[in-house]
């Protein structure tokens, strides 16, 4: 069982760039997406009605800003979409999938701003998410999505230099350590502990081809599910976007009927 989270940056706009034909070629069991930057009824038909999918969103108010999608080949019990912090819930930032035997949760963390304007407003949702984690009681919860934080030095090309710049600060980064303090595992790191690989890359410099980018998407997985994981991994090669997919497989089927 494979499970794909992506900032796609335009859902749109990667669909004009072959996104159906990797979805075939990818065939993940469920697939989170970020930024999508569009309302439901403003997508192909075809991006919504896929065989062997459902498809589920959740779009910002604000036009052609923000907003998840999900795409799963198993109906999941119960969805929400909203985390208790209103600006949060009209960006629409987030979708909590609950199947029988595990929880899934797509995530966008806001950016922050390079001025750190949006800084409070992004730790403010740090702290709710903890909240929201703390609240839930399946063991098996699974936290993906577009963190816009690296977590440590080895997670960017150039950390000097970023030392006190936006999605590096050490609030941010703290929050990360707070996750994993609640029962998370950071998944990619656990399997890759000193792998410099990165999954997102600023469009200036020529930045990609350097490899000047950072790790900012993640799969987090709780300590209970983290032995049904068998690999965790970056899809550095996947364009379309800023960024590129990252992903886990599962030793097994996980839906439980």
């Amino acid at each position: 069982m494979k499970i794909l989270s992506w900032n796609v940056n335009g859902l749109r706009s990667v669909y004009r760039k072959g996104f159906l034909t990797w979805l075939k070629t990818a065939a993940p069991d469920i697939l989170c997406l970020q930024e999508i930057k569009a309302y439901r009824q403003q997508l192909p038909s075809e991006l919504i009605n896929l065989d062997n999918y459902y498809f589920y969103s959740n779009s910002a108010l604000r036009k052609g800003y923000s907003g998840v999608a999900v795409y799963t080949k198993e109906k999941p019990l119960a969805i929400k979409r909203k985390i208790g912090i209103k600006r949060f819930n009209d960006e629409g930032r987030m979708l909590f999938l609950r199947y029988r035997n595990f929880v899934l949760i797509n995530f966008y963390l806001p950016h922050g701003g390079r001025s750190k304007e949006n800084l409070n407003y992004k730790l403010a949702v740090y702290r709710k998410l903890r909240h929201f984690l703390k609240k839930i009681k399946l063991r098996n919860v699974i936290l993906t999505g577009d963190f816009n934080v690296a977590h440590q030095e080895i997670d960017l090309a150039r950390p000097k230099s970023n030392k006190n710049n936006i999605m590096f600060t050490p609030a941010e980064r703290e929050q990360v350590d707070k996750i994993i303090d609640l029962g998370f595992i950071d998944t990619f790191r656990q399997f890759h502990p000193k792998e410099s690989s990165y999954s997102w890359w600023p469009y200036f410099a020529n930045a990609r081809a350097r490899n000047l980018g950072w790790r900012i998407d993640y799969v987090f997985a709780s300590k209970q599910f983290f032995p049904k994981i068998k690999k965790a991994f970056i899809l550095k090669n996947v364009m379309g976007s800023d960024h590129c997919p990252v992903g886990i497989e599962i030793r097994e089927k996980i839906w439980g009927g």
